[in-house]
């Protein structure tokens, strides 16, 4: 029996990729909620099922005083890979003084806490809790212009005044969804600002082929959210039009490895780009159980170090 060379091995085959998770695993989708656990509870049990990075979530949620933050996640040893913010830049130029106003903070906390990445995603269509439906899910090429445009901007301004890279995030619910979509932003879009955070469940969601995506706009990957859907919850959510947020509450985004798509090949394409990517575990549970994330998280982990992770 041959045996394998260390650069071969299960333990090394993905030595690029940078493996976390967020509060979004733990329930976690607003800054203050009931139904949600208590940020030192998260912090707990991220670090107890053994991962070291981790993503702020919804700004206000962990302490945003960076010492304060700082002191809570060395402790644990745990290390911040990005902040996320939501946009509606679509709406053109007359949005840009909001949305600055909401991304400047992030930004700080982010580069504060030594991360490089901003997570960017597009403002939902319809509500992800009511299901109203807040605009047409379709934009015009007018809006389109103000979308990518306002988006290099950003990218410039984030990284200009903060060091930091803008990721944008395919969303289901969002009119940065489908294969058709988000390639004709990432065509609309210069390289050198605006990079792509491919969530593994939210394209496969939408339609599309994450190994596709990879291997077509490698140079715009830069940065990866690993997730499942459930395929059979996934078609009746599609028939019956369901929105985003009661779809996550019916399980549609599941516990890898018992969905799709197969994290395998996707973690396998994205360590052939040769550059370091993190790649965080987001499982959509909101709500949840306060007891339901923590034994899901600790298999999510060894499954993923079993993939070579």
């Amino acid at each position: 029996m041959t045996s394998l060379s260390p650069q071969s091995s299960p333990q090394s085959s993905l030595s690029r990729i940078r493996i976390g998770s967020a509060p979004d695993s733990w329930g976690v989708w607003f800054p203050d909620d009931p139904q949600q656990v208590p940020w030192q509870r998260f912090l707990d049990e991220v670090a107890e099922s053994g991962y070291e990075w981790i993503e702020l979530g919804p700004y206000g949620y962990l302490p945003s005083e960076p010492a304060v933050l700082a002191d809570e996640t060395a402790r644990r040893n745990l290390r911040v890979s990005a902040g996320t913010v939501f946009t509606g830049l679509h709406r053109g130029p007359d949005v840009w003084d909001a949305t600055w106003a909401h991304v400047s903070d992030i930004a700080a906390l982010t580069q504060a806490m030594g991360a490089e990445h901003l997570v960017v995603i597009p403002s939902f269509w319809r509500d992800d809790k009511t299901g109203e439906v807040l605009e047409p899910d379709t934009l015009t090429p007018e809006q389109w212009r103000h979308l990518t445009t306002q988006t290099e901007r950003l990218g410039h301004e984030v990284r200009e005044r903060y060091g930091l890279k803008i990721v944008v995030h395919p969303h289901a619910d969002t009119h940065i969804d489908s294969e058709e979509n988000v390639a004709r932003f990432l065509d609309g879009t210069d390289s050198s600002l605006v990079s792509l955070c491919l969530d593994t469940g939210h394209y496969a969601y939408c339609g599309g082929d994450s190994v596709k995506l990879i291997e077509t706009y490698g140079e715009r990957i830069g940065y990866l959210h690993l997730k499942q859907v459930d395929p059979e919850i996934l078609a009746d959510v599609r028939a019956n039009e369901v929105p985003f947020g009661p779809a996550v509450a019916r399980g549609v985004m599941c516990e890898p490895p018992s969905g799709v798509p197969a994290l395998e090949p996707v973690l396998a394409a994205a360590q052939k780009l040769d550059v370091e990517l993190f790649a965080i575990v987001e499982q959509d549970m909101y709500p949840c159980e306060p007891d339901k994330p923590l034994p899901i998280a600790q298999r999510t982990r060894a499954f993923l170090r079993s993939c070579g992770a």
